[in-house]
Order: structure tokens, then sequence, then C-alpha cells
């Protein structure tokens, strides 16, 4: 049972991580942020989407929460590990790609 409830909390975190992802790409182009906030941004908005999904979902409210809590904070880390930034303020004439090196 254990087992059960831990693969459901891991599939409805897969299943709104995009959409967090997609949210947070969208705060980021349009609002300039210092970077330390991101993660936390997307925690929020994670959690936030997590309590959301009350009509789509039959889980309890703190495993919703935990699923988006986690969806959150593995979006921030799917865009945020592809780029080596420096400073603190959002500047894309600084960002480097890891892949392109440039």
């Amino acid at each position: 049972m254990e087992n059960e409830v831990m693969t459901q909390v891991l599939l409805f975190s897969t299943v709104i991580g995009p959409f967090v992802a997609g949210i947070m790409e969208a705060v980021k182009k349009t609002v300039s942020l210092p970077k330390n906030f991101i993660p936390l941004i997307a925690l929020v908005v994670g959690v936030g989407l997590g309590a959301a999904a009350y009509p789509f979902t039959d889980m309890e409210m703190a495993l919703r929460l935990w699923a988006g809590a986690g969806a959150g904070l593995s979006a921030t880390g799917l865009f945020e590990v592809m780029k080596k930034r420096y400073g603190s303020k959002k500047d894309t004439s600084k960002d480097k790609d890891v892949f392109n090196n440039q």
C-alpha cells in the first residue's frame, strides 16, 4: 500500500511538472527576478498547481502538495542545469550554454 501511494505521488508530480516548467519559463521571460528566488517561486507554483488539481485526482491534499513541491523543484532543475549563469540578476548576455560552449 505504501508503494502504491508513492507511485501515485510520483506519477502526479510527473504530470504537473511540465505545466510548472512552462509557467516558470513564462515568468522568467516576463519578469526580471533575482536568480536565487527562482527555485522558491517554482516551489510555490508547484504547490499551488498541486492544490488546484483537486477535481482531477482523488489523492489527499498533503500528497498533492508533496507532488506539487517535487514538480516545482524538478522543473527548476530541468532548465537551470542547462545553463551556467553568472551574476545575480537576469542578464542573458552573460548566460553560457553548456552544450554549445558559447
